[in-house]
């Protein structure tokens, strides 16, 4: 199958390409790099072998769309391009808002214009805001999002749903993320982060290679074991492969499809911390700081619906996300070095 992979040259983006050709499929990059490098397109064809058609260019860019979808015609799309850091979507609301639905809104209208029906969005734990329950199942209410970044997921999910709700032609995947860390086995794509991070494990793996003195931990007085947030890491790989998966419910009559991508196990910010030094031997200096805004501090998933339906789950425990993501940010110190 031919797809369209808007921000498929960011960090999961890149991982999703890889795990599409070795599939068989035909992915079309298309990303503004604005978060991402063109090297990633290069390194991806050492990887697997194979040639990646690349545009640079933006959702929000209505021409540019029209251009690719004539000449590519891609029968489905996943959908990463967007904006994602939660603490600046605080400060830059409307820059999130105008960016992630505006430019999403663009991307529909062409792909109907051009009928192509078939979309996977990429979407989050976030939509949940304080879960009712954990472990989340895809029944736990979506809640009052905790910032405007997970405002935009769930404003997008409410949207693709009515689409496919007025028109059965559509059929939509909300993959639901929870915390993707880790890099190809290979070391050669990986996490890489304009400035200061705003992930915990690229923040941890720039300490260890001595970009940065000391990692920031935001709060420590959450209900949890040892006070830090609790989070559900899943390896980028096993991520990416949930997208190939995925690709079950864009065939015909499926209609929309929700799904939680995680591993069920919950890890505190410490833990990670704790199990990158032993799988790496690297100390991490900390310091506690206040809390972030918008955080909250528990969020792990029950990943069964994906695993029942598109006989997926995750494969990589916590040692082998920390390995790969050392091996990434060791080979790699300055990242694709734009």
């Amino acid at each position: 199958m031919k797809i369209l992979v808007t921000g498929g040259a960011g960090f999961i983006g890149s991982h999703t390409v890889v795990e599409l050709q070795n599939s068989g499929h035909e992915p079309v990059v298309l990303d503004n790099l604005y978060n991402a490098s063109s090297k990633v397109i290069g390194r991806i064809e050492a990887i697997t072998g194979k040639h990646v058609p690349f545009y640079k260019a933006d959702i929000r860019d209505r021409e540019a769309l029209a251009e690719i979808f004539e000449k590519e015609k891609p029968e489905a799309v996943i959908h990463f391009a967007g904006l994602k850091a939660v603490g600046e979507s605080v400060r830059k609301p409307w820059e999130y808002y105008e960016n992630n639905i505006g430019g999403t809104l663009t991307l529909v209208d062409e792909m109907r214009k051009h009928g192509c029906k078939n979309i996977i969005f990429s979407s989050s734990a976030t939509v949940y805001g304080d879960p009712a329950f954990v472990p989340i199942t895809e029944e736990c209410p979506k809640g009052q999002c905790t910032n405007p970044y997970g405002w935009t997921k769930s404003m997008l999910e409410q949207i693709l749903s009515d689409i496919q709700k007025a028109d059965p032609e559509w059929n939509v995947v909300l993959l639901r993320y929870f915390n993707p860390i880790g890099a190809h086995k290979s070391g050669t794509i990986g996490e890489n982060p304009n400035g200061i991070p705003n992930n915990l494990m690229p923040y941890i793996t720039q300490v260890a290679v001595g970009k940065l003195e000391k990692l920031h931990v935001f709060g420590n007085d959450y209900d949890t074991p040892d006070g830090t947030g609790v989070r559900d890491y899943i390896h980028v790989v096993d991520l990416a492969k949930g997208h190939v998966c995925a690709l079950k419910k864009v065939a015909p009559g499926s209609g929309l499809s929700v799904y939680n991508l995680g591993t069920g196990t919950g890890y505190s910010v410490l833990d990670i911390v704790k199990n990158f030094e032993a799988a790496t031997g690297k100390n991490i200096p900390y310091v506690i700081d206040p809390r972030r805004p918008g955080d909250i501090a528990t969020c792990y998933s029950s990943a069964e619906k994906a695993k029942e339906e598109l006989g997926w789950e995750a494969q990589y425990g916590i040692k082998e996300m920390c390995e790969d993501a050392w091996r990434w940010q060791s080979t790699n110190p300055n990242g694709y070095g734009d």
